[in-house]
C-alpha cells in the first residue's frame, strides 16, 4: 500500500467544505482555552519568576514576596548557585515553551475526541459504506485511557529527568513521553470508533507498527508550531483511512482492498 497515496487521498478529504468546517472548532475552542489561561497567569507567574533568575545569575538577592506560590522557596534555594541557577533556567525557559506548545496539542486533542465520530462517519459514508462501522468501548473508556496515559506519560517524564542535560538525546527522551500521550489517544479514538473489540486485536497484532509510524509522522507535523490547531482533523481522516482499509482487508481480502482504495485517487 502507497503511503503517499494515503496521504493524498487524505488531504483531498480534509479539503473538502465539511471537514474545513469541523476543523474550525478545536481551532477557535484552543485559542479562547490558551488566551484565557496566558492573560490569567501572565501577572505574576513567569515574570516573577525570571526577574528572579535574573537576579540569581546576577549575584543579586532574590527577593521572594508572600504572595508567592509555596515552590518559589524552593526555587530560592537553588537560585542561589550558579549551577543549579543555570539548570533552573535552562529548565523554565525551554521546558516552558515546549509546554505551551504541547499543551494547545493536548488540548486540542482532547476537543477532536468529541468530533472524530462526526468525522469518520463521514469518512465512512463516502468512501467505506460497505464496511461495519461498529466501535468498541463505554462512554467512560475515553476518560480511562485519558487518565491512564496522563499517569503513564507524567511518569515517563520524572523517569528521563536525568537525560534532559545530555545535549540532542535531551531532545529525543524529553517527546518520549509526549508522543506516547498522543499516540494513545488519538490512536484509540479513532479505532475504537470504527472497530469492534474483536476486529481491533486482529489488526493490531498484525498492522500497530505501521499505525505507530503514522502516529510519529503526526506527531512531527504536530511539533510544528500550533500546527495541529489546523489539522487535527486531518490527523483523524488519515488513521481513519488506514483502519478502514485494514478492516477493508480483514473482510474481504487483500487485493480487493487495494483495489478498491486505488479508486478513490
Amino acid at each position: 500500500m502507497n503511503e503517499i497515496d494515503l496521504v493524498r487521498v487524505s488531504l483531498r478529504d480534509f479539503f473538502t467544505k465539511k471537514m474545513l468546517k469541523y476543523s474550525i472548532v478545536p481551532l477557535l475552542v484552543t485559542l479562547i482555552i490558551m488566551f484565557t489561561l496566558f492573560f490569567s497567569t501572565a501577572s505574576y507567574g513567569m515574570d516573577s519568576l525570571s526577574i528572579m533568575i535574573t537576579q540569581a545569575q546576577n549575584g543579586q538577592e532574590v527577593i521572594v514576596s508572600q504572595d508567592a506560590p509555596f515552590y518559589y522557596d524552593w526555587l530560592n534555594f537553588l537560585l542561589q548557585y550558579s549551577v543549579t541557577a543555570w539548570m533552573v533556567g535552562f529548565l523554565v525557559y525551554t521546558v516552558g515553551i515546549l509546554f505551551v506548545m504541547m499543551f494547545s496539542v493536548f488540548i486540542t486533542l482532547a476537543i477532536i475526541g468529541f468530533l472524530t465520530p462526526f468525522i469518520l462517519s463521514t469518512l465512512h459514508k463516502r468512501h467505506y459504506s460497505d464496511l461495519p462501522l461498529e466501535g468498541h468501548g463505554s462512554l467512560i473508556s475515553p476518560l480511562i485511557v485519558l487518565i491512564k496515559s496522563t499517569f503513564i506519560m507524567v511518569f515517563l517524564f520524572f523517569i528521563f529527568i536525568p537525560l534532559y542535560f545530555i545535549p540532542i538525546l535531551n531532545i529525543i527522551v524529553f517527546n518520549l513521553p509526549f508522543y506516547y500521550f498522543f499516540h494513545k489517544l488519538l490512536n484509540h479514538d479513532v479505532a475504537s470508533t470504527i472497530l469492534n473489540e474483536q476486529d481491533y486485536k486482529v489488526i493490531h497484532k498484525k498492522e500497530k507498527n505501521s499505525f505507530r509510524i503514522r502516529t510519529f509522522l503526526l506527531y512531527m507535523l504536530s511539533m510544528v508550531p500550533f500546527i495541529t490547531l489546523f489539522s487535527a482533523v486531518f490527523f483523524v481522516i488519515y488513521l481513519g483511512h488506514g483502519y478502514f482499509i485494514e478492516l477493508r482487508k480483514l473482510k474481504e481480502g487483500e487485493a480487493s482492498a487495494i483495489d478498491k482504495f486505488l479508486e478513490l485517487k
